[in-house]
């Protein structure tokens, strides 16, 4: 534990800390109601959103896993990079409409606007399902991004976890979004300096990306399970499928869809699709840092995940590595805040106000989902000092193929009502069914299922094609024997009005 290092990594974290608490005194309003505090009132303008959206979708977990990944298996690593750049076009056509109906019909979830679509409670709650489902073990993960950067400092034990836990929780309890929205600024701004810094000084340090790349390349091709830093033909299907699924994934999260509703107009919602590919630059270097562990001889003693904390500790000052180390471990605390209060919206609006107390306002609607954030956020904690890291692990594979079987009624529904409801989820429940048994046929230890020896690909695309034909196929049957779909409370004008915030 050097004194250095620990000043300023402690300097960095209390600044966050009292800048999360300021965070009620920022555009002050009251956040008794769920919209104020889980949305902020529906306020942020293009500056406060990209940081938001950029803040829980690159988490802490993404500095420690990529370049971890990079470290043992090579070029597969890189599916980050293409996804996060698929996605964008992808965001710019479907979720200004998706802000505009939410913002005219109150909607505060993804729930809502299925329930107001199809006029479904049994869709709306699969909805909330998948997305809680998907969020628990993820916020997990962040709290084990921090617990690495903790370890990698020095500390032994659990305390100085739960002491972080605890700041995370009250801050999140009292101020919800907006707390975690000012931090993303911070927090943002530290990962760029790192990431630009850690570019420039480790390859001059190392003897330049050209040796980089050779001796990465000699010691994969050396280790048991062959690879490189070139993608084998073996591993195409793979790579793509994973890069599609994810990207088509990745705003239907719940705190992704929290940071868009969040947002003060559907031009926003634009403007943020072609600005945020700039993290995917940031994304192409952190990939990169598992190489230069690999070059530098990065020792984990069979913990992937310390290969960046280590790179760091052997080539950066004392003083930078408490700068680079404090970044990190805030870019857990963003992700994990917004993850909870997407999760407890899930739940207060279409579990708790659908089925238990249906006349409850939305002052009673926020008081309950600032507690169900303190229960989430305890789950997650309990996922990690309770449960081994690895079953933590195999359950966050899961939460991309299940926020997947969302999409049919979710995008289908933006554009068309020409899906049967029932159709709709029978879908769903065919790709949950299917997607986690073919994560179970291989032990939940990897996100691909072969088809074939030949044909290996991401089992969340899989099990959306069958999804999508179950649909496809009921829908027909069901409109043809004209079986009620339900009614729709929503209007064309709902979808293309550019409502902006008063």
């Amino acid at each position: 534990m050097n004194a250095t290092t620990m000043a300023v990594f402690l300097v960095l974290f209390v600044f966050v800390t009292v800048l999360g608490f300021y965070a009620a005194r920022w555009r002050r309003s009251s956040t008794r109601s769920i919209e104020e505090w889980g949305l902020a009132g529906r306020q942020f303008g293009t500056f406060f959103t990209w940081f938001l959206l950029g803040g829980d979708l690159y988490t802490a977990y993404t500095f420690i896993a990529v370049p971890a990944l990079a470290f043992g298996a090579g070029a597969i690593a890189f599916f980050a990079v293409p996804y996060t750049i698929v996605v964008y076009p992808f965001i710019f056509i479907v979720l200004p409409r998706f802000w505009s109906v939410a913002k005219a019909k109150g909607y505060i979830t993804a729930s809502d606007f299925v329930r107001g679509r199809f006029d479904s409670r049994g869709l709306a709650l699969a909805v909330a399902i998948s997305g809680i489902l998907a969020t628990m073990p993820y916020i997990a993960l962040q709290l084990v991004g921090m617990q690495t950067i903790l370890k990698a400092l020095g500390f032994s034990g659990y305390i100085p976890l739960v002491v972080a836990f605890v700041i995370l929780a009250v801050y999140t309890y009292l101020n919800g979004l907006r707390a975690p929205a000012m931090v993303a600024i911070a927090k943002d701004t530290l990962i760029y300096i790192t990431i630009i810094v850690a570019l420039i000084v480790i390859p001059a340090s190392l003897g330049g990306f050209g040796h980089i790349f050779q001796v990465a390349n000699a010691k994969l091709g050396a280790a048991a399970k062959p690879s490189s830093i070139l993608l084998s033909p073996k591993l195409y299907t793979a790579y793509s499928t994973l890069a599609l699924g994810s990207a088509v994934a990745l705003f239907f999260y719940p705190h992704a869809m929290t940071g868009v509703f969040a947002s003060r107009s559907r031009d926003t919602v634009r403007k943020n699709a072609a600005f945020l590919p700039l993290y995917s630059l940031l994304l192409a270097g952190i990939a990169l840092l598992g190489f230069m562990a690999l070059a530098a001889n990065i020792n984990v003693n069979g913990d992937n995940n310390m290969a960046v904390p280590l790179l760091f500790l052997k080539e950066f000052s004392p003083w930078f590595v408490g700068v680079a180390f404090a970044a990190i471990l805030i870019g857990a605390l963003v992700p994990a805040s917004v993850m909870a209060i997407a999760a407890s919206n899930l739940f207060t609006r279409n579990v708790y106000a659908e089925y238990f107390a249906p006349k409850s306002t939305p002052e009673r609607q926020g008081q309950i989902a600032k507690i169900v954030s303190l229960i989430v956020m305890a789950g997650a904690l309990i996922f990690v000092v309770g449960i081994p890291l690895q079953f933590s692990l195999y359950l966050q594979t899961l939460g991309g193929v299940w926020i997947l079987q969302t999409v049919p009624m979710i995008v289908g529904g933006l554009y068309t009502r020409w899906f049967h409801r029932t159709g709709l989820l029978i879908g769903w429940l065919a790709g949950m069914v299917l997607g986690t048994l073919m994560e179970a046929s291989v032990g939940f230890t990897s996100s691909f299922f072969a088809l074939s020896p030949g044909i290996i690909g991401y089992s969340g695309i899989w099990a959306l094609i069958v999804n999508l034909i179950v649909v496809v196929v009921l829908t027909l049957i069901l409109n043809g024997a004209r079986v009620s779909n339900g009614q729709d409370h929503t209007t064309e004008e709902d979808y293309g009005t550019d409502v902006t915030s008063a």
